[in-house]
């Protein structure tokens, strides 16, 4: 293949390479549950709220972290964030006990925060202006 018949493909390369925008900066990530527990509690709890989150509607620009951290000699506290905002917080002892009606608390709750979130963004009268 001669050189010359290379330069108008090249020159095509080049100019696709120059006019396309980058892709990468629409992406958006939303609607996610985090898992940040480090016990079998805290992992039971996880399970469980897991299989609840997947059927709530609306959870499209919501991200959720469950975390738990240790408390020296009690257990552990397990906090649920939504947006980085604390929305529920509980404590869990150091025995295995159930974690089903904290589980419905929480997602009670979940449930509670986005509907009070939706509702702040589409309301005028409570816009962030203050008018």
């Amino acid at each position: 293949m001669n050189r010359y018949h290379s330069i108008p493909l090249l020159l095509m390369c080049v100019f696709l390479l120059c006019t396309t925008k980058p892709v990468y900066g629409e992406i958006e990530i939303s609607g996610l549950l985090l898992d940040r527990t480090i016990s079998r509690s805290g992992h039971e709890f996880y399970n469980k709220f897991s299989l609840l989150w997947q059927d709530m509607p609306n959870t499209v620009g919501t991200n959720v972290v469950i975390k738990e951290t240790v408390v020296p000699r009690a257990g552990t506290r397990l906090v649920v964030e939504m947006n980085n905002t604390i929305i529920y917080g509980t404590y869990m002892g150091r025995r295995i006990e159930p974690v089903e009606d904290k589980v419905e608390q929480a997602i009670y709750t979940t449930i509670d925060a986005i509907a009070r979130s939706q509702f702040i963004e589409q309301s005028e009268d409570l816009a962030s202006s203050g008018w």
